[in-house]
């Protein structure tokens, strides 16, 4: 029996945007005050299961194909290479730096290192969560 969620699906697709715009500014303002990669990973899949709630796994397999295990394992050699990077400058591991670039838009901004590992720990804490929740999910 098909049951017709108009109402939710509709709100849902509306909030999911939120949730996700709300993820990149925490995941964005986390150099600076608390928030970063990981609060950011757990907002956007927060989004993602929103979107499973309201629909079911086949529908936002289509409207998302992503294989989260291959997203999880980018996460990983960018964290990786972002730590391990620091090692090539003869500086301890995990030496994070930063510099001031002008970004037109957005004017003279600082852009550290920690904000590239903090974008491979967003793409594990999405790869691996939705991976959880898929395997979980997908049992019939």
């Amino acid at each position: 029996m098909k049951t017709n969620d108009l109402i939710i699906q509709t709100t849902t697709k509306v909030v999911f945007f939120i949730i996700f715009l709300f993820s990149i500014h925490i995941f964005f303002a986390g150099h600076y005050t608390p928030g970063g990669g990981f609060v950011g990973g757990l907002l956007m899949s927060s989004a993602i299961v929103l979107l499973l709630l309201a629909f079911d796994l086949k529908t936002v397999q289509e409207m998302l194909p992503i294989n989260y295990t291959i997203l999880t394992a980018i996460g990983l050699l960018i964290s990786l290479a972002t730590a391990a990077g620091s090692i090539f400058f003869n500086v301890p591991f995990f030496t994070h730096v930063y510099d001031y670039f002008y970004i037109p838009l957005l004017g003279e901004t600082s852009i550290h290192t920690a904000m590239f590992f903090d974008t491979g720990v967003y793409l594990v804490v999405v790869g691996v969560t939705m991976t959880i929740i898929q395997m979980i999910g997908g049992d019939e």
